[in-house]
């Protein structure tokens, strides 16, 4: 049995591209799965100001999620990002409680994962592209079979550099934008109850839609090229 990789099964980059996009978006259903537990989170904490309560319903609502989804045998990815995503919110959380956070410095805290996570997205991002490797490039590899061969052809570079920056803009924003409201909340300069709603809602528009923008470009930018993918031999 031969080890070499398999032949690339689609033989342009734009292909390869539409094909993760595709399999990323997860449709309508996934957008609500990532939304849903945020907005429980954010309305029962305004509503109700029972910070374990309202992690409780978050999660719970995820899970019951996730148990729809097993049982319709459907793909559980999207399901498992939001449980992810909550279970980080509260272990930060709980560092603020242990620290000796009150219950808006905790609720606060819930959401610093996330600015956190496209700070950190935003530079390996960045970083992949001013160094020559962008991260797209490696999704093509891993279509093709061979991880490093699309690096040859300074063609397909740009045209990953290009797609990779695309996906790094909504990192971005989000962090310009809601990075200044947790500090604003935390330093007492915004009443924490505006900036915890700030951050909620922010959290959900500045997702899907700005993700959904990101694509919307990509897809842009690949109706505008036709550039080859060699096949592994």
């Amino acid at each position: 049995m031969s080890d070499a990789p398999a032949p690339a099964t689609v033989d342009t980059v734009e292909a390869v591209v539409r094909a993760q996009i595709s399999r990323a978006l997860g449709g309508r259903r996934g957008m609500v799965e990532a939304a849903v537990p945020t907005i429980v989170f954010t309305v029962l904490w305004l509503t109700t100001k029972e910070l374990r309560y309202a992690l409780a319903a978050s999660i719970a609502i995820a899970v019951t999620l996730l148990v729809v989804r097993l049982v319709q045998r459907s793909t559980v990815q999207f399901c498992m990002n939001a449980l992810f995503g909550i279970g980080i919110g509260w272990v930060f959380v709980t560092i603020s409680a242990r620290q000796g956070g009150s219950a808006d410095d905790q609720a606060l805290a819930y959401f610093l994962p996330g600015i956190l996570y496209n700070a950190g997205y935003t530079v390996v991002l960045s970083l992949t592209c001013l160094v020559g490797w962008p991260l797209v490039g490696f999704m093509v590899g891993s279509v093709t079979g061979d991880p490093t061969a699309w690096h040859r052809d300074r063609q397909v570079v740009r045209l990953c550099s290009i797609l990779t920056w695309l996906l790094a803009v909504p990192c971005l924003l989000r962090v310009v934008v809601q990075a200044p409201i947790w500090f604003a909340g935390h330093a007492g300069t915004m009443e924490p109850d505006r900036a915890v709603a700030l951050l909620g809602v922010l959290k959900i528009v500045m997702g899907w839609p700005l993700q959904l923008g990101a694509l919307a470009a990509m897809a842009w930018v690949l109706s505008r090229n036709r550039t080859p993918v060699s096949p592994t031999v």
